[in-house]
Protein backbone atom coordinates (compact mmCIF):
# COMPACT_ATOMS: atom_id res chain seq x y z
CA UNK A 1 0.00 0.00 0.00
CA UNK A 2 1.56 3.18 -0.87
CA UNK A 3 1.25 6.72 1.47
CA UNK A 4 -1.62 8.12 -0.28
CA UNK A 5 -3.64 5.08 0.62
CA UNK A 6 -2.31 4.55 3.80
CA UNK A 7 -2.99 8.61 4.58
CA UNK A 8 -6.36 8.06 3.20
CA UNK A 9 -7.17 4.83 5.81
CA UNK A 10 -5.88 6.60 8.88
CA UNK A 11 -7.99 9.14 8.38
CA UNK A 12 -10.69 7.69 7.38
CA UNK A 13 -10.39 5.33 10.78
CA UNK A 14 -10.48 8.51 12.53
CA UNK A 15 -13.60 9.55 10.97
CA UNK A 16 -12.18 13.31 9.91
CA UNK A 17 -12.59 14.75 7.01
CA UNK A 18 -9.54 16.07 5.07
CA UNK A 19 -10.78 19.41 6.16
CA UNK A 20 -10.59 18.60 9.76
CA UNK A 21 -7.40 16.66 9.26
CA UNK A 22 -5.38 19.70 7.54
CA UNK A 23 -6.78 21.50 10.96
CA UNK A 24 -5.14 19.40 12.72
CA UNK A 25 -1.90 19.21 10.96
CA UNK A 26 -1.56 23.06 10.25
CA UNK A 27 -1.37 22.61 6.21
CA UNK A 28 -4.23 23.45 3.85
CA UNK A 29 -7.12 20.90 2.61
CA UNK A 30 -4.98 21.34 -0.92
CA UNK A 31 -1.90 19.81 0.58
CA UNK A 32 -4.24 16.77 2.05
CA UNK A 33 -5.32 16.60 -0.84
CA UNK A 34 -2.75 16.36 -3.16
CA UNK A 35 -0.90 13.90 -0.81
CA UNK A 36 -3.95 11.27 -0.66
CA UNK A 37 -4.47 11.41 -4.23
CA UNK A 38 -0.82 10.66 -5.09
CA UNK A 39 0.38 13.99 -6.40
CA UNK A 40 2.93 14.80 -3.60
CA UNK A 41 4.44 14.12 -0.33
CA UNK A 42 4.59 15.84 3.04
CA UNK A 43 7.60 17.18 3.86
CA UNK A 44 9.49 15.74 7.08
CA UNK A 45 8.05 18.13 9.72
CA UNK A 46 4.76 17.45 8.46
CA UNK A 47 5.43 13.78 7.73
CA UNK A 48 6.76 13.96 11.64
CA UNK A 49 3.02 14.99 12.35
CA UNK A 50 1.11 12.30 10.92
CA UNK A 51 2.94 9.51 12.40
CA UNK A 52 2.88 11.52 15.60
CA UNK A 53 -0.91 12.06 15.07
CA UNK A 54 -2.01 8.93 14.28
CA UNK A 55 0.46 7.01 16.62
CA UNK A 56 2.40 5.32 13.67
CA UNK A 57 6.12 5.07 13.28
CA UNK A 58 7.33 6.85 9.28
CA UNK A 59 8.54 3.65 8.25
CA UNK A 60 4.71 2.07 8.24
CA UNK A 61 4.09 4.65 6.50
CA UNK A 62 5.95 5.36 3.56
CA UNK A 63 8.56 2.85 1.72
CA UNK A 64 12.17 3.03 1.32
CA UNK A 65 11.27 4.34 -1.93
CA UNK A 66 9.11 7.30 -0.80
CA UNK A 67 11.39 8.18 2.29
CA UNK A 68 13.97 8.69 -0.76
CA UNK A 69 11.85 11.06 -2.41
CA UNK A 70 10.67 12.74 0.41
CA UNK A 71 14.38 13.73 1.75
CA UNK A 72 14.79 14.94 -2.09
CA UNK A 73 12.41 16.63 -1.60
CA UNK A 74 13.11 18.40 1.27
CA UNK A 75 16.41 19.27 0.02
CA UNK A 76 15.42 21.08 -2.62
CA UNK A 77 12.68 22.65 -0.94
CA UNK A 78 15.54 23.91 1.97
CA UNK A 79 17.85 25.06 -1.29
CA UNK A 80 14.70 26.94 -2.95
CA UNK A 81 14.08 28.71 0.66
CA UNK A 82 18.16 29.48 0.66
CA UNK A 83 18.05 31.09 -2.56
CA UNK A 84 14.66 33.24 -1.92
CA UNK A 85 15.96 34.56 1.52
CA UNK A 86 19.56 35.24 -0.60
CA UNK A 87 17.93 37.33 -3.05
CA UNK A 88 15.21 38.95 -1.41
CA UNK A 89 17.51 40.40 1.67
CA UNK A 90 19.93 41.41 -1.56
CA UNK A 91 17.26 43.43 -2.72
CA UNK A 92 16.41 44.79 0.29
CA UNK A 93 19.82 45.77 0.89
CA UNK A 94 19.70 48.50 -2.21
CA UNK A 95 17.68 50.53 0.38
CA UNK A 96 21.39 51.57 1.59
CA UNK A 97 21.52 53.36 -1.69
CA UNK A 98 19.41 56.11 -0.28
CA UNK A 99 22.03 56.52 3.00
CA UNK A 100 25.33 55.97 1.85
CA UNK A 101 27.64 57.96 -0.58
CA UNK A 102 26.92 55.29 -3.99
CA UNK A 103 26.26 58.13 -6.36
CA UNK A 104 28.28 61.18 -7.87
CA UNK A 105 27.40 64.89 -8.43
CA UNK A 106 29.17 67.60 -10.00
CA UNK A 107 29.76 70.44 -7.44
CA UNK A 108 31.18 73.26 -8.79
CA UNK A 109 34.92 72.04 -10.29
CA UNK A 110 34.43 68.64 -8.11
CA UNK A 111 32.49 65.38 -7.85
CA UNK A 112 30.68 64.80 -4.46
CA UNK A 113 29.97 61.66 -3.47
CA UNK A 114 26.37 61.29 -2.47
CA UNK A 115 23.65 59.39 -1.21
CA UNK A 116 20.47 58.86 -3.43
CA UNK A 117 18.70 61.47 -1.51
CA UNK A 118 21.17 63.75 -1.41
CA UNK A 119 21.42 63.48 -5.04
CA UNK A 120 19.83 66.66 -5.79
CA UNK A 121 22.26 68.62 -9.07
CA UNK A 122 21.17 66.21 -11.52
CA UNK A 123 18.21 66.36 -14.07
CA UNK A 124 14.66 65.92 -12.23
CA UNK A 125 13.64 63.06 -14.56
CA UNK A 126 16.70 61.19 -14.10
CA UNK A 127 16.97 61.10 -9.95
CA UNK A 128 12.67 59.91 -10.64
CA UNK A 129 14.31 57.63 -12.57
CA UNK A 130 16.50 55.92 -10.02
CA UNK A 131 13.96 56.25 -7.32
CA UNK A 132 11.28 54.07 -9.18
CA UNK A 133 14.53 51.46 -10.04
CA UNK A 134 15.63 51.55 -6.48
CA UNK A 135 12.01 51.26 -4.94
CA UNK A 136 11.40 48.23 -7.79
CA UNK A 137 14.33 46.58 -6.66
CA UNK A 138 12.96 46.80 -3.09
CA UNK A 139 9.47 45.81 -3.34
CA UNK A 140 10.46 42.65 -5.34
CA UNK A 141 13.17 41.93 -2.55
CA UNK A 142 10.52 42.17 -0.19
CA UNK A 143 7.65 40.42 -1.66
CA UNK A 144 10.53 37.16 -2.21
CA UNK A 145 11.19 37.09 1.71
CA UNK A 146 7.19 37.57 2.29
CA UNK A 147 5.92 34.99 -0.12
CA UNK A 148 8.30 32.26 0.35
CA UNK A 149 5.51 29.64 1.02
CA UNK A 150 3.13 31.24 -1.97
CA UNK A 151 2.79 28.51 -4.53
CA UNK A 152 1.62 30.25 -7.28
CA UNK A 153 3.05 28.73 -10.84
CA UNK A 154 3.14 32.16 -11.73
CA UNK A 155 5.13 33.59 -8.81
CA UNK A 156 7.67 30.63 -8.52
CA UNK A 157 8.33 30.36 -12.14
CA UNK A 158 9.17 34.53 -12.40
CA UNK A 159 9.98 35.53 -9.18
CA UNK A 160 13.66 34.79 -9.87
CA UNK A 161 13.51 36.18 -13.09
CA UNK A 162 11.94 39.61 -11.86
CA UNK A 163 14.97 40.02 -9.43
CA UNK A 164 16.99 39.80 -12.55
CA UNK A 165 15.62 41.54 -14.69
CA UNK A 166 15.35 44.94 -12.04
CA UNK A 167 19.21 44.30 -11.26
CA UNK A 168 19.75 44.01 -14.97
CA UNK A 169 17.76 47.45 -16.05
CA UNK A 170 19.19 49.51 -12.87
CA UNK A 171 22.94 47.82 -13.47
CA UNK A 172 22.25 49.40 -16.77
CA UNK A 173 20.60 52.96 -16.32
CA UNK A 174 23.63 53.61 -13.16
CA UNK A 175 26.26 52.46 -16.66
CA UNK A 176 24.63 54.72 -18.73
CA UNK A 177 23.90 57.97 -16.27
CA UNK A 178 27.66 57.44 -15.20
CA UNK A 179 26.77 56.21 -11.82
CA UNK A 180 29.94 53.64 -11.65
CA UNK A 181 29.68 52.49 -7.81
CA UNK A 182 25.96 52.15 -8.44
CA UNK A 183 26.27 50.04 -11.33
CA UNK A 184 29.32 47.99 -10.38
CA UNK A 185 26.78 47.46 -6.76
CA UNK A 186 24.25 46.09 -9.14
CA UNK A 187 26.86 44.48 -11.32
CA UNK A 188 28.27 42.44 -8.45
CA UNK A 189 24.50 41.52 -7.35
CA UNK A 190 23.66 39.80 -10.48
CA UNK A 191 26.63 37.56 -10.39
CA UNK A 192 25.77 36.38 -7.10
CA UNK A 193 22.10 35.84 -8.36
CA UNK A 194 22.97 33.95 -11.62
CA UNK A 195 25.33 31.73 -10.27
CA UNK A 196 23.13 30.60 -7.41
CA UNK A 197 20.59 30.14 -10.40
CA UNK A 198 23.31 28.04 -12.36
CA UNK A 199 23.89 25.64 -9.25
CA UNK A 200 20.30 25.03 -9.42
CA UNK A 201 20.46 23.09 -12.76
Amino acid sequence: MEFNEKLQVLRKQKELTQEELAEVLFVSRTAISKWESGRGYPNIDSLKAIAKFFGVTIDELLSGDELLTIAEEDTKQKEKHFRDLAFGLLDCSIAMFFFLPFFGQKKETSIQEVSLLSLTEIAPYLRTVYFVVVIGIMVSGILTLALQKCDQAFWVKNKSILSLALNAVGALLFIISLQPYAAAFLFIFGIIKVLMLIKRQ
